[in-house]
């Protein structure tokens, strides 16, 4: 099969296809008298496996070990073990991530109600406040010392040559 049908087939892009070829995951295919590639039923497979893994978030790097443990049926199998360990690690460390995301959207959210003009919502005084380095609903305050790190030697309430103002941005 071409390219497109294989791509097709297991639902990859024909561009991230050629890539997967030229890192390793997918050996390189015969080609046709005219050049074209030619996929058999085991690179079908094997991309197969590498979109089931991509869905599990699970690094190329990682996929790769992964194809090596395939073509070595006899190795041990606890690196596999700890390869899904540390991907469920990572995932857990994710969630908890977005978990907190999820708070500080919530309490960004709560600073305004529907019916206000922009001058006077909640939430841009809020993300205006946090860009001067003050505290804000969703985030603590930034020292003083670490605004200007940031943000260079300005003076207090200064960002990038503009004043601190009142009004948004």
């Amino acid at each position: 099969m071409r390219i497109g049908e294989l791509g097709r087939a297991t639902g990859v892009d024909i561009e991230t296809i050629r890539y997967y070829e030229k890192l390793g995951l997918l050996p390189a295919p015969a080609r046709s008298s005219n050049g074209y590639r030619a996929y058999g039923a085991a690179h079908l497979e094997r991309l197969a496996f590498v979109r089931h893994c991509r869905a599990l978030d699970m690094p190329l790097a990682e996929i790769k070990r992964l194809l090596d443990f395939v073509a070595h049926p006899d190795a041990d199998c606890g690196d596999i073990n700890r390869l899904i360990d540390d991907q469920l690690a990572r995932t857990r460390a994710r969630l908890k991530s977005m978990r907190a995301l999820e708070k500080q959207l919530i309490a960004l959210r709560a600073r305004c109600e529907t019916g206000h003009v922009a001058a006077e919502c909640g939430i841009l005084h809020e993300l205006v406040a946090a860009a001067h380095g003050e505290a804000c609903a969703c985030h603590p305050a930034v020292n003083k010392m670490e605004f200007r790190r940031r943000f260079g030697e300005q003076e207090e309430g200064e960002i990038a040559g503009k004043a601190k103002s009142p009004r948004i941005l």
